[in-house]
């Protein structure tokens, strides 16, 4: 019987990016997500959350109870039909038995011909926030080959021009984000202290086997996590997070050794301890 975590955590992940869009708009024909007030840089929560799920996928190679629900080939109606249980409490229970996802972040399992309801994680992600503004650079890139064998003779004839496209993305960005777990949600779903290290371990890998050419260099550099003492938590999650400061030592910020970090570790409130990866924390 998997025994839940009885503490409840709140946390600030720091990760950065060079000549790479860490999370394209579709609405937006692609470019890096921003903040249409500010341009301060945005990467949404289910784009963290599916970097995590993939590094899952390669540790545990999906074998229960480290399953992935939301993946590419999943027809999920399928899987909630067969979870086994004749009431809503038992298939959601079984369900969250066998995927590490689906404990973790929850899901909606109300579809189906049986249905499970819905499931609210104990782990929720905010959007990540570049801590300065991002210019959106475009490029245009060119392609020499060809894709029909009429076009093949009009290159040979020149009559064929490259074919061009576009690609964008941020010179250079850092981007905080904020993360918070329940002990209570964590109780119904069963998430374990090993889910939990599972999670830490999946974030500071989570650019690792994430590579490609548009993300361009994505690193995580810092994580500090916050845990309580109690269930409820022994203080409000924003004054904790206010003690985590970030300042620039340069007009124009190319590196994260143009930010510095800090963490106020001075007169914390009963019941809460600090750690910080990577100075504590070994994976």
């Amino acid at each position: 019987m998997r025994e839940a975590v009885k503490n409840r955590y709140d946390f600030v992940f720091f990760f950065d990016v060079k000549d790479g869009n860490p999370n394209g708009d579709p609405d937006q024909v692609n470019l890096p997500r921003a903040d249409a007030e500010d341009q301060h840089g945005l990467v949404t929560d289910v784009c963290i959350k599916r970097k995590v799920r993939n590094y899952v996928m390669l540790e545990k190679e999906l074998k229960p109870p480290f399953d992935v629900f939301i993946r590419q080939e999943q027809i999920l109606n399928k899987i909630i039909d067969a979870a086994s249980g004749e009431s809503i409490q038992q298939r959601q229970n079984s369900l969250c038995e066998q995927y590490f996802d689906i404990r973790t972040f929850g899901a909606v399992l109300s579809t189906g011909d049986k249905g499970a309801g819905t499931v609210r994680g104990p782990v929720q992600f905010a959007f990540a926030r570049s801590e300065d503004r991002i210019y959106q650079a475009e490029h245009s890139i060119t392609r020499c080959a060809v894709t029909t064998e009429e076009d093949a003779k009009k290159q040979e004839n020149r009559e064929y021009a490259s074919t061009f496209g576009r690609k964008s993305t941020v010179p250079y960005a850092l981007y905080r984000m904020h993360g918070f777990i329940s002990a209570v949600d964590a109780r119904k779903t069963k998430f374990s202290e090993e889910d939990l290290k599972l999670l830490w371990k999946s974030l500071i890998n989570a650019f690792e086997h994430d590579r490609a050419a548009a993300r361009g260099e994505m690193n995580p550099r810092k994580l500090v996590i916050f845990k309580h003492e109690s269930h409820l938590g022994n203080e409000l999650s924003g004054r904790l997070f206010d003690r985590v400061k970030v300042a620039k030592n340069t007009d124009l910020p190319r590196g994260i050794e143009h930010y510095d970090i800090t963490v106020d570790t001075n007169n914390l409130p009963n019941g809460i301890k600090v750690q910080e990866w990577p100075e504590e924390i070994v994976f």
